[in-house]
């Protein structure tokens, strides 16, 4: 690695004390964890505030469930505050699959409808699209948008396939395998003055954008808390807007059933809720020992240095660049091409994540879209360019004998 790739890297966030980020997480000392994006890492203290309140919980049931619709809406008060959004158009539900089967259990849904969704979908919420379609007797339509595609290609893409019979669209804020925005703004614009309700899938976008709702007028919004805001997992927030949030109902019917949107999801039963109490605990964290702007900041340009160092390691072994085309790039996350051959189905590519795992102790995401391979890179605060560049010299010539010999890529 050249001087030059050395002296462009980003100086280490440190902790107050002047200790690395990485002693706030409890992350395995021996392993490299460079897919913050796919599961995220909590913060040490908000894991001991939840062991705390799971303690409190377990110490006197009878009165921890008997007032926990309070404590659920307070925590869902503060989510709501970080997101920038009203508490009364925000429920808590445990993942963004999650508040899209929401959407999808009670969307009003025509037979002969069309759901349109795009080949960027996250395959769980496609899969629930299609499950919604053959319930309602309905079809999904799938648009193609080009991965270099900019924010009017894209808009272009997607209103290219609207029709009289669409009734519903789902649309990633930012994509999970591509790395990449959607224009979200725009096909919410396009949407309403159809009349066509649209479910926008957020999963990533907690603590990447600092106000993810500004200008998106949308019916459904999905977002994970449990990935870049770094809450206990299980932690993820749907927010609804307009006349179809009062159809909305939580998965389980519980007592609360009764009771208007979103307090109707505060109530369900006897569950471990201490994730969405926790939660705060993990985004205030953040937020008083950085503050979450010099975090994005910081893992803006951690990433860029990443994608620049393994993309040159891997154009180095393959003889080729394996610089990728993004069109409207992401922050913190970034796709560098693999070697022909490796991880070009999403089976191949969880494979290779779970050998890379295995027997190089790095936790990487890889991905597929049309046929190629992807390596996923995400950023958060604890991590360094040591942890990209060990992957850029020990992982990728790993990676490129994988590619050469037949039979032993995953």
């Amino acid at each position: 690695m050249s001087e030059t790739d050395v002296s462009t890297a980003p100086r280490p966030l440190l902790l107050a004390d002047g200790r690395p980020a990485a002693e706030a997480w409890s992350l395995h000392p021996g392993e490299r964890h460079l897919n913050h994006g796919s599961f995220g890492a909590v913060p040490v203290v908000a894991q001991r505030e939840q062991q705390r309140l799971r303690e409190e919980m377990d110490r006197s049931p009878v009165l921890w469930f008997a007032t926990l619709p309070g404590k659920v809406a307070a925590a869902r008060t503060a989510v709501a505050g970080f997101l920038r959004v009203a508490p009364e158009d925000l429920a808590l539900v445990p993942n963004a699959s999650g508040g899209a089967s929401v959407v999808y259990a009670n969307v009003p849904l025509r037979p002969g409808a069309e759901i349109l969704v795009t080949d960027h979908g996250y395959g769980a919420v496609t899969m629930g699209a299609e499950r919604l379609a053959r319930r309602r007797g309905a079809t999904v339509r799938t648009a193609h948008v080009p991965l270099d595609a900019d924010e009017e290609q894209a808009c272009a893409a997607l209103v290219a396939e609207l029709s009289e019979a669409t009734g519903l669209i789902v649309l990633d804020h930012i994509t999970s395998a591509t790395a990449r925005r959607m224009p979200v703004e725009r096909i919410a614009e396009v949407a309403r003055e159809r009349g066509i309700p649209l479910l926008v899938d957020g999963a990533h976008v907690p603590g990447l954008l600092a106000d993810p709702m500004a200008g998106l007028d949308c019916d459904f919004w999905i977002a994970n808390l449990h990935k870049f805001g770094c809450a206990p997992r299980g932690t993820a927030a749907l927010v609804a807007r307009g006349p179809l949030r009062e159809e909305l109902y939580p998965l389980i019917d519980s007592w609360g059933a009764a009771d208007p949107f979103p307090d109707r999801f505060d109530t369900q039963g006897t569950v471990d809720a201490t994730s969405y109490l926790a939660a705060s605990a993990a985004t205030d964290f953040i937020e008083t020992t950085w503050g979450w702007e010099r975090a994005r900041t910081y893992m803006s340009e951690l990433a860029d240095y990443a994608e620049r160092v393994i993309g040159d390691a891997f154009a180095e072994v393959m003889g080729e660049s394996a610089a990728v085309d993004v069109g409207m790039p992401v922050g913190a996350m970034r796709l560098v091409r693999l070697p022909a051959g490796l991880g070009t189905t999403r089976l191949e590519a969880d494979a290779l994540r779970d050998r890379v795992a295995r027997e190089l102790a790095v936790e990487a995401a890889f991905t597929s879209f049309g046929g190629v391979g992807y390596f996923r890179l995400s950023t958060h605060v604890y991590n360094t360019a040591a942890d990209f560049e060990y992957f850029a010299e020990r992982c990728v010539p790993q990676l490129a004998e994988w590619a050469r010999t037949p039979g032993v890529a995953p």
